[in-house]
């Protein structure tokens, strides 16, 4: 479920299609989007065992560890656009404002923490060319947790 009010308009990103836009400011380290309605969770093994153009592996992000949910209804979440400068965190299926967004700002997240081990999406970054390649679970969990903790303490301990 998306939080603040949004709108789907055409993305700022080249070459990124449709983006999802906040429609009032949201403050720094607030919850954007929080997973509801997964019905489905699989592991790594059986979802590679679909074309990666199916609606399965389309559908499906990282949750956890080598479990992916899959929510083939695409809902207005899949137009959270991948950057790698990002203006929200994703965290365990949260997505995190990652800094003070105001009204109209385009929520992008950077997609490594939501892909497989190793996986390359079948697309560059538009902005510098660069691979996407998924990180090894504990790298996403150390890199998403130790961000969130800087967000949510503005760097503090």
């Amino acid at each position: 479920m998306i939080l603040p009010k949004y709108v789907v308009e055409p993305s700022r990103i080249p070459r990124a299609g449709k983006g999802l836009f906040v429609a009032e400011a949201v403050a720094r380290g607030r919850v954007i989007v929080a997973p509801d309605n997964i019905h489905t969770v699989w592991p790594e093994a059986k979802l590679r065992q679909f074309a990666p153009d199916s609606i399965e592996v389309e559908s499906s992000v990282r949750w956890f560890e080598d479990q992916f949910s899959l929510t083939p209804e695409w809902s207005d979440e899949c137009y959270v656009n991948h950057s790698f400068t990002p203006t929200a965190l994703w965290h365990l299926g949260f997505i995190f404002a990652a800094r003070d967004l105001a009204a109209g700002t385009e929520v992008t997240m950077d997609y490594q923490l939501v892909i497989g081990s190793g996986e390359v999406m079948p697309f560059k970054d538009s902005v510098t060319g660069r691979d996407i390649v998924g990180l090894h679970w504990d790298d996403t969990l150390r890199r998403s947790t130790t961000e969130l903790l800087a967000l949510l303490t503005r760097g503090q301990p």
